[in-house]
């Protein structure tokens, strides 16, 4: 009755079911030529061994992924990808035809020899790097994620868990937001509910939750998303997190506000073909070797070297630039051993989106 309403009195057309999982009129528009043959669009959900869950207009629809699975490991088929849709009948069910192209992607290097990239979600505008201060956070770790959040073509944002735990939360805040120039930094507790308030009202669009196992992410998860949809299971006796969540998975935030999509806890985060995640994380370090006196500087005894007067001026510290130099030798290696396909893709990404992120730090 009540859509029947609706068609009488406003002439409006009823709002698209899509629309909180992030579709928009640039979606509709790259996804029109298969609207010509019947196919439908639909976001994925969830993928588990050559099935997906795919959210669409009439519901979730458990696909095959048989016909979208190129040997480039960059290109298979992930959480967050939106994908064209084709229904089958009886037994056979909907299957992927196509991925639409996406927008940003979260690549880390793999663990293989090969240096093959690993997508960990596509199409997010926001990447929620949490840590967890029951511990001392590492910083380098948060570099290292960082870095991977800004080459992704998203935005990142910072989230220190389990803040009840930390007398000295405040000071480990301002630490943080120290090696993460011009990015939010939030202390919440998942058990009290301090700051979630905060970190809910800064949500939007598509985000993708990332840390350690261990570090409160599935608490974090079900407090956002309003339901206890991941398994959280307890903290053992060493301190240490078990693994909670072993796919990823995307939901919808309350009242449309976008989705967050969960991963498994990373042991390793490694760094590819990340020049322009870099040059964001270690923004002062890249304008201070711009000042120094010679273009090649080594910044190790070269006279005129802006670099090591600001160590010794205590404006820069030796730890930041270890870690600046640690990341530059690992990307450099893996960018000369990464198949040329990873490359490809993220320079795709950065073309289409126009380099956001330079373009905001220059801004800035």
């Amino acid at each position: 009755m009540s859509s029947l309403l609706h068609s009488s009195t406003d002439p409006s057309p009823p709002p698209d079911p899509l629309t909180p999982y992030g579709w928009d009129a640039a979606w509709e528009l790259a996804f029109a030529p298969h609207a010509q043959d019947g196919l439908v669009p639909g976001r994925v959900a969830r993928v588990d061994r050559g099935l997906c869950d795919v959210v669409t207009a009439e519901g979730v629809v458990r696909a095959d992924t048989a016909l979208v699975t190129p040997r480039d490991p960059v290109r298979i088929i992930c959480t967050g990808d939106w994908a064209v849709l084709a229904h089958g009948s009886g037994a056979t069910g909907a299957h992927v035809r196509a991925l639409l192209p996406r927008r940003t992607a979260v690549i880390r290097s793999g663990a293989s020899r090969r240096s093959e990239g690993q997508v960990l979600a596509a199409n997010v505008d926001t990447v929620l790097i949490a840590a967890s201060l029951a511990v001392e956070p590492d910083l380098g770790r948060i570099e290292r994620f960082l870095a991977l959040a800004w080459e992704s073509g998203a935005a990142p944002l910072v989230v220190l868990t389990k803040a009840d735990l930390a007398p000295d939360a405040g000071q480990i805040r301002e630490d943080v937001e120290r090696v993460a120039p011009g990015v939010p930094v939030h202390a919440v507790s998942a058990t009290t509910g301090a700051g979630l308030e905060g970190l809910a009202a800064g949500l939007g669009g598509s985000t993708v939750l990332l840390g350690q196992s261990g570090v409160g992410k599935s608490t974090l998860f079900n407090a956002l998303v309003g339901a206890e949809a991941m398994n959280v299971r307890s903290i053992g006796v060493d301190g240490k997190g078990r693994h909670t969540t072993t796919t990823r998975e995307l939901l919808p935030l309350p009242g449309g506000r976008g989705v967050l999509i969960d991963t498994p806890g990373l042991r390793g985060v490694g760094v590819m073909a990340a020049e322009e995640g870099l040059e964001q994380v270690f923004a002062e370090i890249e304008q201070l070797a711009g000042e120094c006196r010679f273009a090649d500087c080594s910044h190790e005894s070269e006279p005129g070297c802006a670099v090591r007067q600001a160590l010794e001026g205590g404006t820069l510290t030796y730890r930041r630039l270890d870690s600046y130099r640690k990341l530059q030798r690992e990307n450099q290696r893996m960018a000369a051993r990464a198949d040329a396909r990873v490359r490809a893709e993220l320079r795709r990404i950065w073309k289409a989106r126009g380099g956001t992120a330079r373009a905001a730090r220059r801004l800035s």
